[in-house]
């Protein structure tokens, strides 16, 4: 998303190393610790400089706008709706767009089970089919780590949402059709078209096949059609706005493809018994 007043501000917490090596120790937290996470909005530029990546996994959830990433000397775009995974060890790079300046959630890991879980994503980028889900765990690891105390439970607690996330995202990569299948380059197209109007006639012609067999992929994989899905995701976009932007109803309407907000609050209604401004207002931030 572009960057623009109102979000939230830039966050950062470091487990101290102290905590952190006696937790690589300690039974659960030696096999997953969270050393160090954050969250920066768009306005905030994340970004990190040309490093070996010595021994911490680094895990980032995009949630708008893009960025790039260098890892192991191979050079990867991410998008909204991906997260990067760089294994510890590897030499890499990355930062926003100049254009569109990402807005991330990311943590670094360290343990003994987290060669495994990486290993198991197989890419840098994954793709991320649920990302309310992803940024509501990432926000929590966030969250927990800003409890700036010592209670023995608060580094299992945070491990325990990283492995949830972790995890999370080893399903999407495995749900994941091939990138040239149909219906995941409709899903694609769906994702990057959110603020715009979207006919299935063309949407089939786009991805090579019949409006009607197009709309048989997307009920076999979703239940329901191409229109029903996309509002899924204009709808996962607005509580996420919502949740992490102080951007009104109409700004967010707008963001997600509604001209009119009265629509939109209807919409929202239907699907989540209470409008968006009940929603956000209900919702921990």
């Amino acid at each position: 998303m572009p960057a623009r007043d109102g979000l939230r501000p830039q966050r950062l917490y470091a487990v101290p190393r102290r905590q952190v090596t006696a937790a690589l120790t300690a039974p659960v937290t030696r096999r997953l610790v969270v050393t160090d996470a954050g969250y920066s909005p768009a306005s905030a530029r994340f970004s990190v400089a040309p490093t070996d990546g010595a021994r911490r996994t680094v895990v980032v959830i995009c949630a708008g706008g893009s960025g790039w990433a260098d890892v192991g000397g191979t050079r990867h775009r991410i998008g909204a709706g991906a997260a990067l995974v760089i294994p510890a060890g590897t030499p890499h790079a990355y930062g926003a767009s100049p254009s569109s300046p990402w807005t991330v959630w990311w943590c670094h890991l360290r343990g003994s089970d987290v060669p495994e879980l990486v290993e198991a994503l197989g890419s840098p980028v994954v793709p991320i089919r649920h990302l309310d889900r992803a940024v509501a765990l990432a926000d929590e690891i966030v969250g927990r780590l800003a409890r700036d105390d010592d209670a023995p439970g608060r580094l299992v607690g945070v491990s325990g949402t990283a492995w949830k996330l972790l995890t999370q995202l080893i399903a999407d990569r495995a749900a994941a059709p091939p990138p040239d299948d149909p219906l995941e380059r409709a899903m694609d197209y769906l994702v990057s078209r959110l603020d715009g109007t979207v006919r299935v006639p063309e949407l089939a012609a786009l991805v090579g096949v019949s409006p009607s067999h197009l709309t048989t992929l997307f009920r076999r994989a979703t239940g329901a059609g191409v229109h029903a899905y996309q509002t899924t995701l204009r709808m996962e976009r607005a509580r996420l706005l919502l949740t992490t932007t102080e951007s009104t109803v109409s700004e967010i309407a707008r963001d997600v493809g509604y001209g009119d907000p009265f629509h939109f609050s209807r919409q929202f209604r239907q699907l989540h018994a209470m409008s968006p401004t009940e929603f956000r207002s209900t919702t921990p931030r």
